[in-house]
């Protein structure tokens, strides 16, 4: 009697030919080109943005700047009794005529303040706007010798800046003006504005931050 033959309990594999390889290699290289192409137009779309949202960053960060010192200005000890930290000035810039700027004082200096020496206290801050150049930091200190003399210091903050107006609020109107140019009372002194506007520019781009001008308060500051 013969042996039983063993059983067969797989069933035997069955090779790719060589048309499902070729269609499986199309099939991946379809997918690879559109994920490619998918990638490469969002990094243009994305891209397209890249100058709108540098400048806007831009136009943030200088007006937080600018916050951020004039409300330094208007605290203790830079802001004393019966005196205002924050107003217009007679300056003489380094080249040109003498003009009322908007001046205010940091007891402690800044980071866009660059001595030659040793770095001094009592710093006095004026902003100019210039055509074709910039907003600029006109600043020296007190404690030099020939303050009441010599012509500030000048930094450039940013060379995307175009133009300062001055917003003003008539309480009898109950309105605001904007002015191009520091308004004088009937006396004929210069008037500290409520609002700085600060006018940025960049290609095609523009851009207009308000920077509110804080007021010095009696006693502790309220944050």
């Amino acid at each position: 009697m013969s042996a039983p033959h063993p059983r067969q309990s797989a069933r035997p594999l069955r090779a790719f030919t060589l048309l499902e390889v070729l269609l499986a290699l199309t099939l991946v290289g379809l997918l690879l080109v559109a994920m490619n192409t998918f990638v490469f137009s969002m990094g243009e779309l994305w891209g397209r943005g890249t100058d709108v949202r540098l400048f806007e960053r831009h136009v943030r960060a200088v007006s937080r700047w600018l916050e951020h010192e004039l409300r330094a200005a208007a605290l203790p000890p830079a802001a004393r009794a019966n005196a205002a930290p924050i107003a217009p000035r007679e300056i003489r810039p380094q080249a040109g005529l003498t003009e009322k700027l908007i001046t205010f004082e940091l007891p402690g200096g800044g980071r866009f303040f660059s001595w030659p020496e040793r770095a001094l206290p009592e710093v006095v801050c004026s902003l100019q706007a210039r055509p074709g150049e910039g907003l600029v930091l006109l600043w020296h200190s007190r404690l030099e010798k020939n303050f009441d003399t010599d012509a500030p210091r000048e930094t450039l903050v940013t060379p995307f800046v175009t133009g300062l107006t001055y917003d003003y609020y008539d309480a009898d109107a109950r309105r605001w003006t904007t002015e191009t140019t520091l308004k004088n009372d009937s006396q004929g002194q210069p008037l500290t504005p409520q609002r700085l506007r600060v006018k940025f520019a960049y290609g095609k781009l523009a851009r207009e931050s308000v920077v509110t001008l804080p007021v010095p308060g009696e006693g502790l500051p309220v944050f």
